[in-house]
């Protein structure tokens, strides 16, 4: 379970004022000299346009309605600007505003100053200053912004700027543009960028003072105030005059779309929890592939209805059928095999979380001096119906492709990775590049963060950071899964080896008189772990791998495994349990018999304790560390070296233990005096190692032939047709050309392109934009707070 956030980076890449086209037919922009900003000493050098057409038309003023475009994006905002020797620094809400303003400045009508009541701004090389008489910020819920200026020659007007839906129903019956503008929309569309219609009024004094006096009431009413100031708004914002209308593309990291598509081909559910309106996040998910044009996506209405009857259908049922944890037997939220998607808003989610019924309860219980109990008698559904409630939600989430929650806290991001880990027993990741994820990082099992422009909080607190999203399917597919694959390699074969060295202690017993001797030499039992058997088995946990790391790329199936949990669980333990045992059996009884029928006979192989152990112990250094080869995919000059290494040593340093040299040195600590060279030396004991180990490792053979063949794992397949999956990686290559960034071909539009979260209108209306600070040196200067910059999620 993969759970994402985003916050895109915004770029300007159209601005068309009605009935005038923005670039030539048929002319390829790479081949556009970018127009020279050296007319206007205002201009971001760094702001890149092709479209010589349109500087033309607005240095010749020629066009008002291209003029007066430019003039509402310079006036109608909440941006703050910081002048730092001549060099203009706009700080806004959200990278659309900040953006819009940088293209009006561009375009000659610059944003300079604001304070309280006024706004300054140049046009076109002339100084301007307009009185602001009332600012009505943008929220969620109006989906658009106005400001009210009175002009130097007293005239009195209206700029709004907001989403095409809001805004054509509130356009005068004598506006003009609007069929070419919705043709422009509809262009947009079909690119899936961010738009913006923009619009004007103007508005009489008499007309003014009235809505103005209604206004004011509205902003000191006690009670509702945020909907009075609504109603009163949208008496003055109407019988609109539409200008024009703006694109801004919501450009995605190299990679987005491919990565999230290998990592649903992986099996891997993919939600996506963002502070963003529902319309941005909706584009977005098209955009990345997240949501296509064959998948039914359900809203919080639909999904009600569905938890409505899910709940319907269990108080009909035996209350022990559905506790949490248990299999259900209900029948799917979708039935069918078409694919779904859901996408949820952070008001409906507080339905589920009980989130505003919590925090009431607690004001409620505050106000009465009470102490919040653990459960609420008076609460119409039991903390049992709550439980089966969220259950219900995350099993339905779970039979989408994709989930997006929109406008989420971020409490409720980490509550939502909560919820998932409570009721499915998932793994989650979580991966964000804001402060806002790192609640959600936290919460989460394995934490991802992302260096960007949202500052590093999510990279502290995450398990792992990189740079750019689609370094996550490599982290995934390739270097999870071969980590986990060596692992599981590393657990078997530990476990296995160990059985197979220890339980032949407890077979000799039957025939020591359980005495406690050991059956191998003291030696070779400190030295089993540490020198003889280790070195293939780290390598195997440190650099095995099944398939390189491009067929893992190319056959994202390869890490259902993991998922499931096929390659470590209690049945591959005790299958190692067992292997061992029977490795044991066989290493203790094949060499007993050899040696019990040489007993008593001169001139044949010898058959003492010391000999027989030395048989043993060599029988067993031949099984596991062959065993290990068996099971290694990854062939490596290292690890020719660490399995023939292992043989080595282990004969060179029995060798030595055994001369008589050593034994001269140490002669209570070193026993077995030439047992090693004695009984080495025999052909029939060479026979009996060779049978033994032969005996051992024929059952492996013979069951990995017939799994390969007849049971073949998806690995054993993508390796078996390995030449096929390289030569169509080679042919991809060659047909991969280097080409633009191309937008998603749906039909979504994001209704507007403002920030989550409302702008600074409060702010600049009580007068705190500006504020004194006393200098070193005694004196007062300017300074505007440094707005805190909104860390959305990636």
């Amino acid at each position: 379970m993969v759970l994402v956030g985003y916050s895109g980076l915004f770029q300007l890449v159209a601005l068309l004022p009605t009935g005038d086209p923005t670039t030539a037919e048929g002319v390829s922009l790479d081949k556009i000299k970018p127009v020279d900003w050296g007319w206007n000493n205002y201009a971001d050098r760094k702001f890149e346009f092709v479209d010589h057409f349109l500087v033309a038309k607005i240095k010749s003023k020629k066009d008002k309605d291209a003029l007066e475009f430019f003039k509402l994006l310079s006036l109608c905002h909440t941006v703050m600007v910081d002048n730092n020797d001549g060099d203009l620094v706009y700080q806004a809400a959200s990278p659309d505003e900040g953006a819009l303003v940088t293209a009006a400045r561009n375009f000659g009508f610059v944003f300079l100053s604001r304070t309280q009541d006024t706004i300054t701004i140049s046009e076109m090389g002339h100084e301007t200053t307009y009185e602001m008489l009332a600012l009505l910020d943008f929220n969620s819920d109006r989906k658009r912004m106005s400001i009210i200026l009175k002009f130097p020659d007293g005239r009195i007007r209206l700029y709004c700027k907001g989403a095409d839906t809001v805004i054509y129903e509130r356009l005068s019956p004598d506006t003009r543009h609007k069929d070419s503008t919705q043709e422009a929309l509809n262009i947009f569309a079909n690119d899936t960028l961010r738009t913006l219609c923009l619009c004007y009024k103007d508005i009489s004094v008499s007309e003014f003072e009235a809505w103005s006096r209604r206004h004011k009431e509205a902003q000191v009413n006690m009670v509702d105030r945020e909907a009075a100031l609504d109603r009163v708004s949208e008496e003055i914002e109407k019988d609109l005059m539409l200008i024009g209308a703006t694109a801004i593309e919501d450009k995605l990291q190299d990679g987005v779309p491919e990565t999230i598509a290998n990592l649903a081909k992986a099996d891997i559910k993919i939600w996506v929890l963002t502070g963003d309106k529902k319309e941005t996040a909706e584009n977005i998910g098209f955009s990345c592939k997240l949501l296509t044009d064959d998948m039914q996506i359900h809203y919080g209405e639909d999904v009600n209805e569905k938890l409505r009857i899910r709940q319907d259908t269990r108080r009909n049922e035996p209350p022990s059928s559905f506790r949490p944890g248990k299999k259900k037997t209900l029948e799917p939220f979708f039935p069918g095999s078409g694919k779904n998607a859901l996408i949820i808003t952070g008001g409906w989610l507080n339905e589920i979380l009980y989130e505003k019924k919590k925090k009431r309860r607690r004001l409620r219980l505050r106000r009465l001096g009470k102490r919040q109990s653990p459960s609420n008698p008076q609460d119409p559904m039991n903390d049992t119906e709550k439980e089966m409630r969220q259950l219900d939600f995350v099993d339905m989430a779970c039979e989408c492709e994709a989930v997006i929650c929109c406008r989420v806290t971020p409490k409720q991001k980490a509550n939502v990775v909560s919820l998932v880990k409570k009721y499915k027993k998932a793994v989650t990741l979580s991966i964000g590049d804001g402060a806002n994820d790192v609640n959600m990082i936290k919460t989460a099992d394995i934490g991802v963060g992302i260096s960007g422009q949202e500052g590093m909080q999510a990279v502290m607190s995450s398990d792992y950071a990189f740079a750019q999203f689609r370094y996550l399917q490599r982290l995934l597919l390739v270097h999870g899964r071969w980590s986990y694959i060596r692992m599981c390699k590393f657990l078997r074969f530990f476990f296995f080896k160990n059985f197979a060295f220890t339980l032949v202690h407890f077979w000799y017993s039957f025939f020591s008189g359980y005495s406690s001797q050991v059956a191998y030499e003291d030696w070779f039992i400190t030295l089993y772990n540490l020198a003889y058997s280790s070195l293939p088995v780290l390598l195997v946990g440190l650099l095995d791998q099944d398939v390189n790391d491009r067929l893992s790329l190319k056959v994202p199936r390869l890490y259902i495994p993991g998922q499931l949990g096929e390659l470590f669980n209690f049945k591959k333990f005790f299958i190692s349990l067992f292997h061992g045992i029977f490795v044991s059996l066989i290493i203790f009884f094949i060499p007993y018999g050899a040696f019990l029928q040489t007993m008593g006979q001169d001139g044949e192989a010898p058959s003492d304790y010391q000999s027989f152990a030395v048989v043993t112990a060599s029988s067993l250094i031949f099984t596991v560390n062959l065993q290990i080869s068996l099971d290694t995919s990854y062939w490596t000059f290292v690890t020719f070296f660490a399995v023939l290494g292992s043989i080595a040593i282990y004969f060179g340093i029995m060798f030595d233990i055994h001369s008589a040299g050593i034994h001269v040195i140490f002669p209570s600590v070193f026993t077995f005096t030439g047992a090693a060279s004695n009984a080495l030396r025999q052909p029939y004991l060479w026979l009996t190692i060779v049978l033994t180990v032969g005996i051992s490792l024929l059952p492996v053979v013979c069951i990995q032939f017939l799994h390969k063949t007849i049971w073949p794992s998806i690995g054993d397949k993508v390796q078996r047709n390995r030449k096929k999956y390289e030569m169509q990686m080679e042919e991809e290559d060659k047909k991969k050309q280097p080409s633009a960034f191309q937008r998603g071909r749906a039909s979504r539009r994001s209704a507007y392109a403002f920030s989550h979260t409302p702008g600074y209108a409060n702010l600049i209306s009580s007068g705190q934009s500006i504020r004194r600070r006393q200098t070193a040196h005694g004196g007062n200067t300017e300074r505007r707070p440094s707005p805190r910059r909104r860390a959305e999620n990636i």
